[in-house]
């Protein structure tokens, strides 16, 4: 924990699903749901396939921490959609137009669960002058719609999606596109995610601190080699944000950016 305690960021980018939020809560039954307007369209047992391909676990309830759902952009879990169908014996013609009847997204209001008071914890880092971020394989539009539920916009100064046009993770493109607009070197940002892409990501970006948690699909194993320290979840960095000293070298660059309207 000294670690963490002695890192002044200026900047901290956030994964979403597995990190600020219950991912098997918002993921797992949408799999199973899915499959279930799939097989009213089609006529097909389509559950057993598409979990696998997904990668949950559905006798367990458990997103498996290297499947496709772990941290894959919607738009290609939608073409794997069509795959799994075209598999149980459908033409791809026909398999294209079960998906697109049958296709269905995570409601991100009712399904969003967070692992702490993230508008608490939001504020407490904004007054200490540390600029807050968001990096995730979800689309903008979901994204959005649980940050207004959260009533937390204000604290945001900018985040990347996956239908932004950005290479996804473990690429470094986000992270780097997130410190060029808020105007912060990565050697003085904090990166926090849940899986082996999301640290990945942060070391090849070249971020000051790479933080792990636990409280998402992957466990202590997977994350080890990747992580400068491990946190068991979000909440723990309410003691950082009491703790840490202000950077007054920082202060100026406080404000939002208006990339968070895109």
């Amino acid at each position: 924990m000294d670690v963490l305690k002695h890192f002044k960021a200026q900047a901290i980018i956030f994964d979403k699903d597995g990190t600020l939020i219950d991912f098997d809560a918002m993921w797992g039954g949408w799999v199973v749901f899915l499959a279930e307007q799939l097989r009213q369209v089609s006529g097909l047992e389509v559950r057993s396939a598409l979990c696998l391909a997904m990668g949950y676990d559905d006798e367990n309830k458990k997103v498996l921490a290297h499947g496709k759902l772990a941290a894959t952009p919607m738009s290609q879990l939608y073409d794997l959609t069509v795959e799994v169908m075209h598999s149980l014996g459908q033409t791809m013609e026909d398999a294209k137009r079960t998906v697109e009847k049958g296709w269905c997204i995570p409601d991100p209001v009712l399904l969003a669960k967070p692992f702490t008071d993230t508008r608490a914890l939001f504020s407490q880092l904004h007054e200490k002058n540390i600029k807050i971020a968001i990096a995730t394989t979800d689309d903008r539009a979901p994204t959005q719609a649980m940050i207004e539920a959260f009533d937390i916009e204000e604290y945001i100064s900018s985040m990347v999606c996956a239908d932004d046009g950005i290479k996804a993770k473990p690429f470094p493109d986000m992270v780097l596109t997130l410190c060029e607009r808020m105007k912060v070197e990565p050697s003085k940002v904090m990166v926090i995610g849940d899986t082996t892409a999301d640290l990945k990501m942060a070391r090849s970006a070249g971020a000051g601190l790479v933080v792990g948690v636990l409280s998402g699909v992957s466990n202590a194993r997977d994350l080890v080699s990747y992580a400068d320290i491990l946190i068991e979840s979000v909440d723990e960095l309410h003691a950082y944000a009491q703790q840490v000293v202000e950077d007054t070298t920082s202060q100026s660059q406080n404000g939002l950016n208006t990339d968070f309207a895109y």
